[in-house]
């Protein structure tokens, strides 16, 4: 301003001493050229250059306190503010940097008058980019979280609409030239300042937010630290409303002040389901409501004694009065909130731990023991002899033995199908953060479809299931004679203890492997662990599917209850299936890497001789085992066999491996 004022000052001067008063030529005065100022100069002033423009250039006229342009029709108002503070600017992160820094477009003083937007986020950037490799071993803590914030920034619902009027630039949350650090009381993005910049756009969640327990806590700072905006949204991460993104973020930052209800609320069925995009499922915002949260003893709070069954009734209509004992926030740890989730947690836990300690090291030791057994051979490599443990002697006698009908096969089918595909969507729900389920929910379009799948799969694993229990029991119901502890019945008996003793005396060399009939006692153990997991898992998961009809009268803690042992008990199940079976089947020595039996029915016979002593030589004293000879199968079926059975054994694996990574990153509660 002085400088515009010093030039008006010059010209005027300079106009009398060249006029007319002055002049001894007229005609001479006349035809001397009149220099015009250019368009937006006063008389006398000069245009000034990029390379001659200084902050302090600038400041002669931003640097003016007042300065404004109107904006109203031939300058009237309102006025648009233009004046910086200088200090303030100095004392901001920015305060290093020149006005041309931000201003790029300037070219010349006076400027124009339509100066384009800042670019905040490709300098930004930038900071975390260059050409040389050895860049970013100097960048500073600072310089990375800003390139990450002003990324994520890019991604949200502020940034992705870059012409909408009503979306929120930099220099809305962080003004244009007083930036300071979010952690200085002042910066219009502090935690106490954040409210009121967010209101300016957000008014009605403001209103409400500060009518909340976490906006009452602000005007009360003696009680404890309190949630803002950034503290429940994040600051760069904003996502629409109704985003899975949102919530995900939301569900998060709600654990930085409230980690044990956030915890207990993924290990719920709302949280693992709401955490994969089920929209049908509780959110927090459904039940604390999103800015007008209020204590639980507040009879505000959607939550409270007064409103809780009309909260649980936007999603479970038919539930009733015993239906808000359901544990939205059910921690298995608290044994006086949850007396019944403690103790069929640890019962539950502890099976899980004794059956997987007992059965691997099974499998360990007969691994072991089996190739110890093999007797050595002599090898000639290159003119030297070597004595290595003979590989497995593969039996091709010409006739075979028939152990399981078509029935069965068909049935066993049914079963590895099912558990499969269940343990698949299943176990997506129960690890819900890991990247291969959320991969999985995107793959197959969300959790509604993953959940029909399931419970198709779910049907048909429980009609194999008791539908084989059906038959047979009919089958045996008209046999009068069958002996129901005797060599083909499948419950347990005194000579499977016996055979499990043997077992383990030949493990640690002392005495001879035992001589088994039909069914040995780890087959057995197979058969009816199907059943108990059909149990127990199908009992809970039909609570759990038919909900609304179970809410009417069962308590709600039964839920808890239900999905508890509906997840422990399908880990266990995976985890024994997928080791135990597979190895007991196919990986140990004698039958690796796959025994065909139940694709195409039978045995070699010296395989079957081999395999079960017993009911080779009860057979074959009966003269019945000439009537189960069966000619060995066709080239074709063997291929066809070897086929589908690697297909299964390496689903099966690559479940295992899925599982196990979740269990490591999420744990089982």
């Amino acid at each position: 301003m002085k400088r515009r004022v010093y030039a008006l000052i010059a010209g005027i001067l300079l106009a009398v001493l060249t006029g007319p008063a002055f002049a001894t030529d007229d005609s001479a005065a006349a035809q001397q050229p009149v220099d015009k100022p250019a368009e937006g100069l006063l008389p006398g002033e000069q245009k000034l250059g990029r390379n001659q423009i200084n902050d302090g250039d600038c400041l002669n006229c931003h640097g003016e306190k007042g300065f404004a342009v109107p904006l109203g029709k031939d300058g009237t108002p309102p006025y648009r503010h233009l004046d910086i503070e200088t200090d303030a600017l100095k004392a901001s992160v920015h305060g290093h940097y020149g006005c041309l820094d931000c201003h790029a477009d300037i070219e010349q003083l006076p400027h124009q008058d339509d100066l384009k937007t800042v670019d905040c986020i490709s300098c930004h950037i930038q900071q975390g980019e260059g050409s040389a490799p050895e860049r970013t071993a100097w960048l500073s803590g600072d310089d990375i979280d800003i390139v990450i914030q002003t990324r994520q920034y890019t991604h949200s619902v502020h940034a992705q609409q870059k012409d909408a009027q009503d979306n929120a630039r930099c220099s809305d949350c962080h003004t244009a030239h007083y930036v300071y650090r979010s952690d200085d009381p002042r910066s219009t993005v502090y935690k106490l300042n954040s409210p009121e910049t967010c209101g300016e756009c957000h008014q009605k969640e403001l209103n409400e937010y500060q009518q909340s327990i976490h906006g009452a806590s602000l005007k009360t700072p003696w009680k404890g630290d309190s949630a803002t905006c950034t503290d429940c949204h994040s600051a760069h991460q904003i996502a629409e409303k109704d985003a899975l993104a949102t919530h995900r973020v939301i569900t998060e930052q709600c654990g930085s002040c409230h980690d044990k209800q956030v915890r207990s609320y993924k290990a719920t069925t709302h949280g693992q389901l709401a955490w994969l995009g089920d929209k049908d499922v509780a959110q927090c915002k459904d039940c604390h409501s999103p800015h007008n949260t209020h204590k639980t003893d507040n009879f505000a709070a959607l939550v409270s004694e007064k409103n809780i069954l009309k909260t649980c009734r936007n999603c479970h209509e038919d539930a009733g009065p015993e239906f808000t004992n359901f544990r939205a926030h059910a921690d298995m740890g608290d044994f006086e909130r949850n007396p019944g989730m403690w103790w069929l947690g640890r019962v539950m836990i502890a099976i899980i731990i004794l059956t997987l300690i007992f059965f691997y090291s099974h499998s360990m030791l007969w691994f072991w023991r089996e190739l110890k057994s093999r007797p050595y051979e002599t090898v000639v490599v290159d003119g030297k002899r070597f004595r290595v443990r003979m590989k497995r002697v593969k039996h091709n006698s010409g006739k075979h033995v028939r152990r399981f009908s078509w029935q069965w096969r068909a049935n066993h089918w049914a079963l590895a199908l099912s558990v499969m595909v269940l343990t698949l969507t299943g176990m997506v729900v129960m690890f819900p953060e890991t990247g291969w389920a959320t991969t999985l929910i995107k793959l197959f379009g969300g959790p509604g479809d993953f959940g029909y799948v399931h419970r198709t799969a779910a049907v048909v694993f429980l009609i194999a299931v008791f539908g084989h229990a059906g038959v047979v029991l009919l089958r045996l119901s008209k046999d009068k004679d069958f002996d129901w502890f005797g060599h083909d019945s499948l419950l347990p008996r005194k000579k499977d203890w016996a055979d499990m003793k043997g077992q383990f005396g030949w493990f640690f060399g002392k005495g001879d492997a035992p001589r088994f009939d039909r069914w040995a006692y780890w087959e057995k153990f197979d058969y009816w662990a199907v059943y108990w997991g059909a149990l127990v898992i199908g009992l809970s998961g039909l609570i759990l599917w038919f909900s609304p009809f179970f809410s009417r009268f069962l308590p709600g803690w039964a839920f808890n209850l239900a999905t508890l042992a509906h997840g422990l008990e399908a880990f266990l199940a995976v985890m024994t299936l997928f080791v135990v079976h597979f190895f007991n089947n196919h990986f140990r020595p004698s039958k690796f890497p796959l025994d065909t039996v139940m694709f195409v029915g039978s045995w070699d016979l010296e395989e079957f001789k081999e395999d079960r002593p017993e009911e080779y030589q009860r057979l074959k004293a009966s003269g019945e085992l000439e009537k189960r000879l069966v000619a060995p199968p066709s080239k074709r079926a063997n291929t066809v066999s070897y086929v589908l059975g690697f297909t299964l054994l390496g689903i099966g694996l690559i479940l295992l491996i899925l599982v196990t990574i979740g269990f490591f990153q999420q744990g089982l509660v």
